[in-house]
């Protein structure tokens, strides 16, 4: 939890249009912005329980598809290119290479140390034209799924 002085600078920063909160865009304070992450976050929970964890990531999928095809796929790459930069640049590089490694950290916890080499090595053999587990399906490297763990295990 942020300290009253470290709230204070994010409330200053906010209310001049700023977004200090993931998910918080469009809030006009730091409380606005908490608001709108917390509603935002919710929303996509009830929206992941209406249609299942495989539905939602179609879904998601099926956005990311269509916005390629809005922009081709050179205009979606540099997009992407330009997101990475300006969060980059929000965070600063120490901050931003840390963000990184808590997601790595937050999925080597998801799908235990095991799984977690074990997707290295498959993401490792991925090409431009075939994915990891293509590559891994022809037989290229020898990959035991059965070390992933899921949540429910």
């Amino acid at each position: 939890m942020a300290s009253g002085q470290d709230r204070a600078e994010l409330d200053a920063k906010a209310r001049q249009g700023e977004t200090v909160v993931p998910g918080g865009k469009g809030g006009k304070s730091l409380q606005a912005q908490e608001h709108l992450a917390e509603g935002r976050s919710r929303g996509g929970q009830a929206r992941k329980e209406q249609l299942g964890t495989e539905g939602y990531q179609e879904l998601g999928h099926r956005g990311g598809e269509a916005r390629k095809e809005q922009l081709g796929t050179e205009g979606y790459q540099e997009l992407g290119h330009r997101g990475g930069e300006a969060r980059k640049e929000q965070l600063g590089t120490e901050g931003y290479q840390e963000m990184g490694h808590r997601g790595g950290e937050a999925r080597k916890e998801q799908i235990g140390t095991e799984g977690y080499k074990e997707m290295g090595k498959k993401g490792g053999l991925s090409t431009k034209d075939k994915s990891g587990g293509e590559r891994a399906a022809e037989g290229v490297i020898e990959i035991d799924e059965t070390k992933f763990r899921t949540g429910s295990s």
